[in-house]
């Protein structure tokens, strides 16, 4: 069983040729919407994966809240602790350049309701052995709470160092596994502009300090991580991406239901990147995350 406590919102999503510079006005070519939220997409990826899952997060009574749940219940999501609030339905704005490459901003709305006794409240539901996956999407003291709670539990806790706070390094070390890219990754080990060989170096120093399973995303490159003292690599699938939105939520939902459904570390690795990679090749947020046997044809 995996919980996932977390943000749920309605991406709106515009392409343009590049993305523009700080004061640029570009031409877009086309805009979408679409059901989003880091929360909500790992979600859905994990429940597309073929895990048992439940959402816990909030949504508005606007309209927005509707379509931002639909495709999670239309897959089977126990959306039973998902509240409705006054706020407004969370949202992204999204614009994605003609290389794939994106530029977000977030409005939390609902999903800055999340507190602390909600956090609480999540993990009462979990039992031993069950996963609790975290973003930073919510408040803080909600994430910390979450997190320190289930590690009392004995639950296993799975938390993606995105999108990146101040707080990402100290609330880093109290996740069992933790999941980051090579920005977040830099945060996590205090230091800027890493090489290739720097960063296997870092992620062994920070293993032996902590014991934690540490995974790093590397978009095209695949993934590092270091579980018990051993450091594995798994690559994806060799694309030309047309959206990276959604991709590294794919990654993290795929990997919880994976090792959820007993599957080996490193199988679990190779089959979130394939997942990830797959998720690239169609533009939009939700949408474009693949159901698991689009992953297994890959595999």
């Amino acid at each position: 069983m995996i919980t996932i406590f977390g943000s749920i919102n309605m991406d709106l999503i515009a392409t343009t040729d590049r993305l523009p510079k700080p004061g640029e006005t570009v031409a877009g070519n086309s805009f979408s919407t679409a059901a989003g939220g880091k929360g909500a997409n790992q979600a859905l990826a994990a429940r597309r994966a073929g895990a048992t899952v439940r959402l816990s997060g909030a949504v508005g009574n606007d309209g927005f809240a509707e379509p931002a749940l639909a495709l999670l219940d239309a897959a089977g999501t126990d959306l039973s602790t998902t509240r409705r609030v006054s706020e407004p339905t969370g949202t992204a704005l999204i614009l994605v350049g003609g290389d794939g490459e994106n530029m977000i901003a977030v409005v939390p709305g609902a999903n800055g309701t999340n507190t602390a006794e909600h956090a609480t409240a999540a993990v009462a539901a979990l039992n031993p052995g069950d996963t609790l996956m975290l973003q930073f999407e919510i408040p803080v003291a909600a994430v910390e709470t979450a997190l320190i709670s289930a590690k009392a539990k004995g639950v296993r806790t799975v938390l993606n160092l995105a999108p990146l706070i101040p707080e990402a390094a100290r609330l880093g070390r109290l996740a069992d596994i933790v999941i980051a890219n090579e920005t977040e990754f830099e945060r996590l080990a205090g230091q800027d502009n890493m090489s290739a060989a720097e960063r296997e170096t870092a992620l062994v120093r920070l293993h032996a300090e902590t014991g934690q399973t540490l995974i790093v995303t590397l978009g095209g490159d695949g993934v590092i991580a270091i579980r018990d003292g051993e450091v594995s690599r798994a690559k994806g699938l060799v694309i030309e991406p047309v959206d990276t939105v959604g991709a590294g939520d794919t990654f993290c939902g795929y990997f919880a239901a994976s090792l959820d459904q007993g599957m080996d570390f490193h199988a679990s690795l190779r089959r979130a990147a394939v997942a990830g990679s797959l998720a690239c090749l169609k533009a939009g947020a939700q949408p474009s995350i693949p159901v698991a046997s689009e992953v297994e044809e890959r595999l």
